[in-house]
């Protein structure tokens, strides 16, 4: 059974015009400054069990006091006993943090039956858990309780031990997995409930590419701030950009950046390079050439039209993340 979850999609980009990449302007994301990477930076934080995902977002603000982060953000709650992968955003990278939703999550899960079951039944029960499922928010949620539709792409038995069942599950975002764990009890017919629970990946970030703790945290701010060294900071601050790796983009010529920034929408001319795979009012990400992010928008065309059009707009743009003023504004001359 395959481990694939939305996000690991591979996206290839079609070349429509080609131009030279001007160093004067933008910066590649990798090689922005401490303060730019303070500004628009995402962290990849191992959670602890007991706070909740509000507390930890509120520590680290307080943990950056007397700098120019002023705003945190999480990109998906997980619960107080809830441990793993916790996105935290910094500044203006708050504004992208939804965009991880479309990405999908991973968790390891500890299900405790409340009998014993044979191991072929408790595996054709799970597997019967997969693809678009019915759930209704269990009672202590902070959402309305009414009947919704989420995807399971996958769910895979790792050990069973006694009554205890380990299993990984790649989800749609917002997917209750006590709530998963309690079905799964129901059908087996004697009844289950969710022992333990870690978020193992959300999107792009994963608890195997650099899952950082609030002391680490902590050490690499005092770092920076006691001693001026920021090497540290910087390893822990991924670019904004990782958000959309998932999300189709398109490479547009960096003359047409400012007219972006101010919130007009993407004219076919603007257009270097598109995604293969776009269609009519998908989600798409408008990137420089350097590799930034200036925005997202609704495509109003597919890809073939994209490349095959000499005029018109191919996007509504709908949220702005670069400021006005980074790349020269547009000049006939």
């Amino acid at each position: 059974m395959g481990t694939i979850l939305p996000g690991d999609v591979p996206h290839e980009l079609v070349t429509k015009a080609e131009e030279d990449i001007d160093p004067s302007h933008g910066c590649e994301p990798s090689r922005r400054s401490i303060s730019d990477h303070l500004d628009r930076g995402l962290i990849n934080l191992d959670k602890v069990a007991g706070p909740t995902s509000h507390e930890v977002v509120s520590w680290i603000k307080r943990m950056f006091a007397g700098t120019t982060v002023t705003k945190t953000g999480h990109g998906g709650t997980l619960d107080p006993k809830v441990t793993g992968v916790l996105p935290v955003a910094l500044n203006k990278a708050t504004r992208a943090v939804d965009a991880l939703l479309t990405a999908g999550k991973e968790y390891i899960c500890i299900l405790k039956i409340h009998d014993s079951v044979p191991r072929t039944r408790i595996e054709d029960v799970i597997s019967m858990f997969t693809g678009k499922i019915f759930q209704r928010p269990p009672v202590r949620s902070a959402v309305k309780r009414t009947l919704r539709v989420r995807e399971i792409y996958y769910s895979q038995i790792e050990e069973i031990d006694g009554n205890r069942v380990l299993f990984r599950v790649g989800c749609e975002a917002g997917t209750y997995i006590r709530k998963l764990c309690y079905d799964i009890g129901e059908v087996l017919g004697c009844g289950g409930h969710m022992d333990e629970l870690r978020r193992t990946r959300s999107g792009p970030l994963s608890e195997r590419d650099e899952l950082v703790t609030l002391q680490d945290l902590s050490d690499a701010i005092y770092y920076w701030l006691e001693e001026g060294e920021e090497d540290e900071l910087k390893r822990i601050l991924h670019p904004m950009e990782i958000m959309f790796e998932h999300v189709s983009k398109i490479i547009i010529r960096d003359s047409t950046v400012d007219p972006i920034c101010h919130g007009a929408n993407l004219a076919v001319p603007g257009v270097l390079k598109v995604d293969k795979s776009i269609s009519h009012k998908d989600q798409v990400a408008i990137f420089t050439q350097k590799g930034e992010v200036v925005a997202l928008g609704e495509a109003l065309m597919n890809s073939n039209e994209i490349l095959d059009a000499s005029s018109g707009f191919s996007v509504r743009t709908t949220r702005v993340f670069m400021e006005p003023g980074t790349y020269p504004k547009w000049s006939k001359n």
